[in-house]
């Protein structure tokens, strides 16, 4: 589908991907529904972008129920980007029941519930676009992220089932698979390199491999350099052999991902 003069709605607008995924579907003509918790830096994008016709809602995707509620709040859309993600580091026992609650619903429930509340009339339409975005993380599981992991795997397979429920519809579904990304996410906010060996994306890229899927309707896309998705589908494929070759560097870069991240919620 095109994007010029659609309305897109996008969570998690005011991260480092959701800026970069927002300035590439603005410069392609969409009009934004830029929703995060932050108001004043929603307002600050919206009026940043290229384009007009930009609007916010403030939302915590993390509330019961807040994930339909923006969907009603934003009225017609021909596409959402379900891209509000917690970082969800750490072993499972450090994890307070609120804190898992609250990953649990941002990162899988809210995306679901959302897509089921948009797809409807998108259905009814004949026409729409969901966007996953994802993770590597959704075909390996790396120490220290059990939970960030298993919402990243449900992720994937929800979106993946899903494109299969519309085939025919005119309502196309994409997922999104950033790997180690610079200047954005949780390496980024956690002030730890990636791996040298493994390469790393942009958020740009992660930005143009939004607009790209939506525009050509393609089911997957990773974003990473070639040899960071052949790690991935090998470890993917051969779990208990990647994990005993890496496992001691995963374990000690896990652990200074997840203290870096404990103070994100």
């Amino acid at each position: 589908m095109k994007l010029s003069g659609t309305t897109a709605l996008l969570t998690g607008a005011t991260g480092g991907l959701g800026r970069a995924i927002a300035r590439s579907l603005a410069e392609r003509g969409a009009h934004l529904v830029l929703s995060s918790r932050r108001e004043a830096e929603l307002e600050r994008l919206a009026s940043e972008l290229p384009g007009t016709g930009h609007r916010v809602e403030v939302c915590d995707l993390a509330a019961s129920g807040a994930g339909e509620e923006l969907i009603a709040r934003a009225g017609r859309l021909d596409v959402l980007i379900a891209n509000a993600g917690l970082p969800a580091s750490g072993g499972l026992e450090e994890f307070s029941p609120e804190r898992l609650e609250a990953a649990l619903r941002v990162n899988l429930e809210a995306p679901i519930r959302m897509a089921r509340a948009a797809a409807g009339p998108m259905v009814q339409r004949g026409s729409g676009q969901l966007v996953f975005i994802s993770s590597l993380n959704a075909k390996f599981a790396p120490p220290r992220a059990s939970v960030y992991a298993a919402t990243k795997f449900g992720l994937r397979g929800f979106a993946l089932g899903l494109r299969e429920d519309l085939h025919g519809s005119g309502v196309g579904v994409s997922l999104i698979l950033p790997g180690f990304v610079r200047d954005a996410g949780m390496f980024h906010d956690s002030e730890v390199a990636a791996p040298w060996v493994f390469g790393t994306a942009t958020p740009r890229q992660v930005g143009e491999a939004s607009a790209e899927a939506i525009l050509a309707d393609r089911a997957e896309t990773d974003v990473a350099p070639r040899r960071q998705s052949l790690g991935a589908a090998f470890a993917h494929r051969y779990p208990r052999l990647s994990a005993r070759l890496t496992r001691r560097q995963a374990v000690a870069m896990a652990e200074r991902v997840a203290r870096g991240q404990s103070s994100k919620s």
